[in-house]
């Protein structure tokens, strides 16, 4: 891969409310390159005050370990407040990292925005 393509591949992140969360939705590439940009936006809103955090991954194309780092990092900035930070995921192939890496224990994992805003709704 050259440096053209490498710059081609960029993430899109958008932030809304839902409820009483934060929704970081991500679309693109989260790898060593655009991973610190995923890191600025949880900090920012940690920073905030804003504690439970939803990262949507149905956009992502690709997802290395640089961001499953980030996730992990701010998993550990938010519960610091006693927050929480989930992922939104259907797609296999990155719910399949959270599999081996043991991080579904760790991480609430909702598998579509619909499953999410009906436990919004509930709380």
């Amino acid at each position: 891969m050259d440096n053209n393509e490498r710059e081609g591949a960029e993430l899109d992140v958008v932030l809304e409310s839902v409820g009483n969360f934060s929704l970081i939705g991500l679309s693109g590439e989260v790898d060593v390159y655009s991973a610190p940009k995923l890191r600025e936006t949880i900090k920012d809103l940690v920073d905030e005050g804003k504690y439970n955090i939803v990262v949507d991954l149905e956009r992502v194309a690709f997802l290395d370990s640089t961001g499953l780092g980030v996730l992990v990092g701010g998993l550990k900035r938010v519960k610091h407040h006693s927050g929480e930070l989930g992922i939104i995921c259907g797609q296999e192939k990155i719910l399949r990292i959270f599999r081996i890496t043991g991080l579904t224990k760790v991480f609430p994992v909702y598998h579509s925005r619909d499953e999410l805003l009906a436990q919004a709704e509930e709380a």
